[in-house]
């Protein structure tokens, strides 16, 4: 049974910064792109990042790019999302999930297993 752990979330102020851990305990995503998603309250899940089975291409979703960053250590079976300067449209339910192939996807139905997610509230 694969299990995806977040960790890492919080309440925290607009302007500061928050890391997000995904730990794969069953290391069943070591050859697949693995991402970040999130989802606010009445709305979509929506992609946040992605990273390749290597880490050695990424993508980001407009609204993050140049303040978060995703990467991982295939062999500790981890993936973190830093997050810099925080905004309260920041404030989510965060989720880590492993891809069906080795590349990135931004498409959730490229997605096969999901963590139960982490909250990020950012206060004004």
């Amino acid at each position: 049974q694969v299990q995806l752990v977040e960790s890492g979330g919080g309440l925290v102020q607009a302007g500061t910064s928050l890391t997000l851990s995904c730990t794969d305990s069953k290391r069943t995503s070591s050859n697949n792109g693995m991402g970040w998603f999130r989802q606010a309250p009445g709305k979509e899940r929506e992609f946040v990042a992605g990273i390749n089975w290597n880490g050695g291409s990424t993508s980001y979703a407009d609204s993050v790019k140049g303040r978060f960053t995703i990467s991982r250590d295939r062999y500790k079976n981890t993936m973190s999302l830093q997050m810099n300067n925080l905004k309260p449209e920041d404030t989510a339910t965060y989720y880590c999930a492993t891809a069906l192939r080795a590349s990135i996807s931004s498409a959730k139905t490229d997605y096969k297993y999901w963590g139960q997610g982490t909250q990020v509230t950012v206060s004004s």
